[in-house]
């Protein structure tokens, strides 16, 4: 019943867009899909932080203000950065094959998902209160290590079958004449969860 519950909670918070889901949107729709796959997975990783902490019951972190200040003014700059750098990519046709033709760089988009998940201090204030709300104290560290591997797999998982959902060429081709506007509007959208991260309103 206690992993129902756990399993539940962390499903509907999933299904919430936030900063991460318009990064993957993005990546799926203008890089190739070796990429998003990286950018899940670096998305997926900085999850795995924020679990292990949560895990080993480091509940006084989240009460570190300075730290929690440092992660929300470092996270609302780098998604103002991102916001600004999709408000100012050019227009392309993605359906050219001379222009799909670019360098793939893995270390930089895994370095993006990362840094987008991890960044983000809701991040782990909702898994330490999501452990510390529902888990009960006499639960076995192994029974914990579990239910963080079920919520990392979630994480990664449903990232990419979004990816794989909105990077499918089928898609891209419907969508191609719209990826513009997806772009600009990600990028405001970005840059907004930017502003409220800094100003403690997300």
């Amino acid at each position: 019943m206690e992993f129902l519950i756990l399993a539940t909670a962390h499903f509907l918070a999933l299904l919430s867009p936030g900063p991460d889901f318009f990064i993957i949107i993005q990546t799926s729709l203008k890089r190739t899909f070796k990429e998003a796959f990286v950018v899940c997975a670096g998305i997926a990783t900085a999850n795995a932080v924020y679990l292990i902490i949560a895990v080993l019951g480091l509940e006084s972190i989240k009460h570190m203000n300075w730290l929690m200040n440092i992660l929300r003014y470092l996270g609302g700059i780098y998604l103002l950065y991102l916001g600004y750098m999709l408000l100012k990519a050019p227009k392309i046709n993605l359906l050219e094959k001379e222009i799909s033709l670019h360098v793939e760089n893995l270390k930089g988009q895994f370095a993006k998902g990362f840094l987008s998940a991890f960044l983000n201090p809701k991040n782990i204030i909702f898994y330490l209160s999501l452990f510390t709300a529902l888990v009960s104290e006499t639960t076995p560290l192994y029974m914990r290590s579990l239910y963080a591997l079920w919520m990392f797999s979630l994480v990664f998982f449903w990232d990419m079958g979004v990816s794989f959902i909105i990077g499918n060429k089928k898609v891209k081709e419907k969508l191609s004449s719209y990826i513009f506007g997806i772009e600009k509007a990600a990028g405001v959208v970005l840059g907004s969860f930017g502003l409220l991260l800094i100003f403690n309103l997300l």
